[in-house]
């Protein structure tokens, strides 16, 4: 078995053409005109995500309606905004990758960047070493799921995996914490950088100790 990483854009015409026989994160929510005709199979879930937008500091906390210009990686799928895009009232900027994104963001070129919050905060904070360059506006649309392993040939295997997903659930809860691919994934929590995170958390333990 081989693991083959591919843009955003190709994972799904991958899968759908068998080039892959397996793809990884999917959901059924993703891309359903794309996937008509097409019969997959899905995993249990396996990482549970958030989708939002990213603004600079000064602009946290402005209405909607002042989101004009919106970054996004190409293949993405930005929920809660379709309305407004189809509308005219917010122009899409698209880029390669999450890299060329965050840049456009913080050069100001975008009002905002639309990425899974987890991954573009760990970027920020420890690829780029910027962060707090650009914070999770919680009071603008965003998306809650569960990436999810799907496939179109092999539903076997797809059962497989969710037996091992139980059989091993500490192990890979366990692998979660280590990586913190679930972490602070709460409303007041998600996407703040985090040195406030292990603030917050020693001073939660100093409180404790004290009482």
């Amino acid at each position: 078995m081989s693991y083959k990483v591919l843009p955003v854009e190709q994972l799904l015409p991958a899968l759908l053409s068998a080039q892959v026989d397996f793809k990884y994160p999917d959901s059924e929510t993703w891309a359903q005109v794309q996937k008509a005709g097409h019969t997959l199979t899905y995993s249990q879930g396996v990482v549970e995500y958030v989708d939002g937008v990213l603004v600079a500091p000064q602009r946290l906390g402005r209405p909607l309606e002042q989101l004009k210009r919106l970054a996004m990686v190409n293949g993405w799928t930005p929920w809660g905004y379709q309305q407004r895009i189809d509308a005219g009232l917010i122009e899409l900027t698209y880029s390669d990758d999450l890299r060329q994104m965050i840049r456009q963001a913080m050069k100001r070129d975008t009002d905002g960047a639309y990425f899974n919050v987890a991954v573009a905060t760990h970027y920020l904070d420890n690829i780029r070493a910027r962060p707090g360059a650009l914070i999770f506006d919680p009071k603008l649309p965003y998306n809650r799921g569960t990436f999810k392993l799907s496939s179109i040939k092999h539903a076997d295997v797809i059962k497989r995996f969710d037996r091992f997903l139980i059989d091993y659930q500490g192990e890979i809860a366990a692998l979660k914490s280590q990586y913190k691919v679930e972490a602070n994934l709460d409303a007041e929590r998600v996407g703040v950088e985090q040195w406030k995170l292990d603030f917050l958390e020693r001073k939660k333990l100093k409180e404790a100790q004290t009482r």
